[in-house]
């Protein structure tokens, strides 16, 4: 297949760019940027990276929050035919430089940050640790001031100023020609086992995905959204469905670079979202915050579509927020293998709580035993989630082995347990690797965590399992609670849970915290509990 400028993801952009220059394409702070603004200062960063030996093919890191940065340097480096390798910002330096050996990144963008959150420090500590990459460039927010050490790295021309780097280059850019097998993005995975990995993501992957919107949630160009983009932007979810999906149709991007409930309420109710999407604790943190103070008649008008993915949406979540906003949550699945969007709920038909949906056009899925087998057809079996279509990966980069462990005849194998109904809807029993053994019997932490979010005390759960010598796994029940139940015990839910479930299911340990550890995207860090 001969390389073409137009299988490009950063086509996303710029094709908007050339329907539409005036139109807002992001909002950020009390700033806007239009399409065009945002597709010159993209193409002054592919300059940038060609006038520095960067050609297609090679890997170019990028740390940043949600701010406009990270979409005109992704896409800048789209357009010079560099790969992207996002980075998670609260990477620490000697994660920093794991990822871009890992990557062979060849240069690397770092956000500032903060006193709080040094991004550009850590980014700096980890590139000088990395021979294999030649360029940082250091993004600061205007008017900001460097730390002493970022400064002197400034000064001595080691690190460039990125405002500097990008001033004089051309607003115009030939977008370098890729084939559709092309790598556009390497996404590393969260490393829960073993070192992180990045999975290779092509520019068809990439696009097809993106470009799912209108099956998916009806996103009509004629008619283009008004999107919330707090999820992060270095993750697959927020990356194509809000930046990549509202770019390819004319839509307006929020940033907020940080989820808080009462920012992310008042955004809303400010710009006039029209679409939300994130994890279910950023919709449990939404709850909390609708107070007599927020205009929740103003913010259902404009909402059109709420959408859930990232981890298993509870029902009771899903039913509060249809009593209390009176929009429906549409619950999505998938994977940064997926790129990242594999199965979602059937747009214009009544959800089915507690199921992820169908596959969506271009994709299959199917549930398979370990040893690749399919598993019997019927409503009761369980099997692991194995996908197939346009959104999965190439393969992990430079891992053939663990390539071949995930992926087979072009099924890649989720790891996440499942359940079908006889209408082809999937319903996410747990993580496989989730999965409690107690005595002998299988306990899916997920059913355990639906049910006890249904006691009056218990405001967010977290079920997992910890060593017993008796019975191999012993499961334990770690809660937020609601306000004004401090009279609950841990022996009261206990005693509730065992009228519950089955005697091998309840939990023997419960123990109340006032917070759950949580990923950057919002995800329960189950690992850290214990």
């Amino acid at each position: 297949m001969a390389k073409d400028s137009n299988r490009n993801v950063s086509c996303l952009l710029s094709d908007s760019a050339a329907r539409h220059p005036d139109r807002a394409a992001i909002i950020f702070g009390g700033s806007t940027l239009t399409y065009a603004d945002v597709d010159a200062a993209a193409n002054r960063v592919a300059n940038l990276l060609v006038s520095r030996g960067i050609e297609p093919g090679d890997k170019v890191a990028l740390s940043s929050p949600n701010v406009p940065y990270f979409t005109i340097i992704y896409f800048g480096i789209l357009k010079a035919g560099a790969t992207v390798v996002p980075l998670n910002i609260l990477l620490k330096p000697r994660e920093v430089a794991y990822h871009l050996a890992d990557s062979e990144a060849k240069a690397y963008f770092a956000f500032e940050g903060s006193a709080e959150l040094p991004i550009g420090e850590a980014g700096w500590l980890g590139f000088s640790e990395t021979e294999s990459c030649v360029d940082f460039f250091l993004v600061s927010a205007p008017q900001s001031t460097p730390t002493a050490m970022l400064g002197e790295q400034l000064s001595t021309g080691v690190a460039v100023d990125y405002a500097q780097a990008v001033a004089d280059q051309s607003s115009t850019f030939e977008t370098a020609a890729v084939d559709d097998e092309d790598t556009a993005v390497i996404l590393y995975t969260s490393g829960t086992t073993g070192q992180p990995k990045g999975a290779e993501l092509r520019h068809r992957n990439m696009r097809d995905n993106a470009l799912a919107g209108p099956d998916m949630f009806g996103v009509d160009a004629a008619h283009p959204d008004t999107y919330l983009c707090v999820l992060p932007l270095f993750h697959s979810f927020g990356q194509t469905v809000i930046q990549n999906g509202a770019l390819a149709f004319g839509g307006t991007i929020v940033m907020l670079p940080r989820f808080e409930a009462k920012a992310a309420l008042d955004l809303m109710l400010t710009n006039r979202v029209t679409l939300f999407a994130g994890v279910p604790t950023m919709y449990w943190g939404l709850l909390g915050a609708l107070d007599e103070g927020v205009d929740v008649a103003t913010l259902a008008a404009n909402l059109r579509v709420a959408i859930a993915g990232g981890s298993a949406l509870p029902g009771e979540v899903h039913k509060n927020f249809k009593e209390r906003v009176g929009v429906t949550i549409l619950e999505g699945y998938g994977l940064s293998e997926t790129s990242p969007v594999a199965a979602f709920s059937v747009f214009g038909e009544e959800p089915r709580v507690g199921s992820i949906g169908k596959p969506i056009p271009g994709v299959e899925m199917k549930l398979i035993n370990d040893d690749w087998t399919d598993v019997p057809d019927n409503p009761n079996a369980v099997g692991e989630i194995a996908i197939k279509g346009h959104n999965v990966m190439k393969g992990y980069y430079q891992r053939p082995d663990a390539t071949a462990e995930a992926i087979k005849d072009g099924w890649f194998r989720s790891g996440d347990l499942a359940k079908k109904d006889a209408d082809g809807y999937y319903f996410i029993v747990d993580r496989s690797k989730d999965m409690i053994i107690r005595g002998g019997f299988n306990v899916y932490p997920r059913e355990l965590e639906e049910v006890l979010l249904q006691h009056p005390a218990a405001s967010l759960v977290a079920v997992i399992g910890v060593p017993n010598d008796q019975h191999g796994e012993e499961i334990k029940a770690v809660i937020v609670k609601n306000k004004d139940h401090d009279e609950v015990s841990e022996a009261d839910v206990v005693a509730w849970g065992k009228e519950q479930f089955a005697a091998y299911k309840y939990p023997r340990v419960v123990e109340f915290v006032e917070e759950l550890p949580m990923t950057s995207t919002g995800k329960i860090l189950k690992r850290e509990l214990s």
